[in-house]
């Protein structure tokens, strides 16, 4: 009887170890379920703060970009508007000398009376003013003996030509043309033969 006694006691004593091994296993496996779900979390809570400190650094790169192009447009205007307003500096600088020249010659003009000495130096003063302007660019369109042509002549009057190869002929410009480098910016005034 003892032993039947001792049975269900070990029994018991078996179940009751059972039972909290197997309590404590699924404590442990909560623990760890526990342990996942925290640490699952902290990713994503550290991913979250990651990602955010990225969109911080984005935001402020892109206002630092922003604010840059901004200067930038700015100063490209100032340039261009300093550049429209003083583009002709170049070509005036060059050209006051020969002012300087015409008032030299209206002095003398006054106290001379010798028309032909006056009359060459302002044709030297013409041919310099020229010249300086030929440097800049400037270039005079060719009429004499050419034919018409629209792109470089406009035409104020006709004429009935003298022959038949004069028809299309430049027989007079009435007004000089003018060239830019490459741009008409006056076309010559001219008479043409019909």
């Amino acid at each position: 009887m003892t032993k039947e006694k001792n049975q269900p006691l070990e029994e018991e004593l078996k179940n009751e170890e059972t039972i909290e091994e197997t309590t404590d296993g699924k404590e442990e496996c909560q623990q760890e379920d526990i342990a996942e779900e925290l640490s699952d979390e902290e990713r994503v809570a550290n991913e979250l703060e990651e990602a955010q400190k990225e969109v911080e650094e984005l935001k402020d790169k892109h206002l630092r970009l922003s604010a840059e192009f901004d200067n930038y447009r700015k100063r490209t205007l100032k340039e261009k508007a300093e550049l429209i307003k003083n583009g002709a500096e170049k070509t005036l600088v060059a050209i006051l000398p020969i002012l300087d020249d015409f008032e030299r010659a209206l002095k003398n003009m006054e106290t001379s009376e010798e028309t032909k000495a006056m009359r060459e130096g302002v044709v030297l003063i013409f041919n310099k003013f020229h010249k300086v302007l030929n440097q800049e660019g400037l270039h005079v369109i060719e009429t004499e003996g050419k034919d018409f042509d629209t792109d470089y002549h406009e035409a104020i009057a006709l004429v009935p030509a003298s022959s038949e190869e004069m028809k299309g002929k430049i027989l007079d410009c009435v007004q000089t043309g003018y060239m830019l480098n490459d741009k008409v910016i006056r076309h010559a005034k001219v008479v043409v033969a019909q």
